[in-house]
């Protein structure tokens, strides 16, 4: 059983079963692959522009269709226009730094205990977070009500279905950001 995170003097520190090793490295994973860009059906976005290519600007890119990916990468305006240059100009960026945190993360787990730098710890935390954001929206957590209908299903033990499991790992996740958090926290200095 996972012991969840804690400040010691060797980094921030963490306790996993293989099984919970195992899990976690395929949630990093599932998001990794939600984070890929759709294959275009004309093949690769062509870009003219030598700078727009070596800084990862995209000439167009669409609202992503999948609510998972729109909680991933939000639109940063309530205005269309705003919105669409700001997607075009982060997307792509945005995408690499997530997968590059879950990648990271899930070769941190590689090694038991699981001891964290700061640097590393933040990547852990922007990971699990990522996951959770996947996990309410498949989920339709979109309120509290929501969440504690989540919490509810979870409440008998076994999950007898997926959105059941679901909830159990929801859960997990959840548990397991907080202990990273609170360990986090403890690194700050004092008031």
């Amino acid at each position: 059983m996972a012991h969840g995170f804690k400040r010691t003097r060797k980094g921030i520190v963490g306790r996993f079963e293989a099984p919970e090793v195992r899990l976690l490295q395929k949630l990093f994973s599932d998001v990794g692959e939600t984070l890929a860009p759709a294959a275009r059906e004309d093949g690769p976005a062509r870009n003219d522009d030598p700078l727009e290519a070596l800084v990862g600007w995209d000439e167009e890119v669409a609202e992503p269709t999948d609510p998972a990916v729109r909680r991933l990468l939000p639109a940063a305006s309530s205005d269309p226009e705003q919105a669409a240059e700001f997607r075009r100009l982060t997307d792509r960026s945005l995408r690499e730094r997530k997968t590059a945190a879950l990648r990271a993360s899930s070769l941190a787990l590689e090694s038991q205990p699981v001891v964290l730098s700061l640097a590393q710890a933040q990547d852990f935390a922007r990971s699990l977070n990522d996951v959770r954001l996947v996990l309410a929206s498949r989920l339709n957590i979109d309120s509290t009500e929501a969440a504690e209908r989540v919490a509810e299903l979870t409440d008998f033990g076994r999950a007898e279905d997926v959105e059941q499991y679901m909830g159990v790992v929801y859960n997990f996740v959840s548990w397991l950001q907080e202990t990273l958090m609170n360990a986090l926290l403890k690194t700050l200095p004092p008031r």
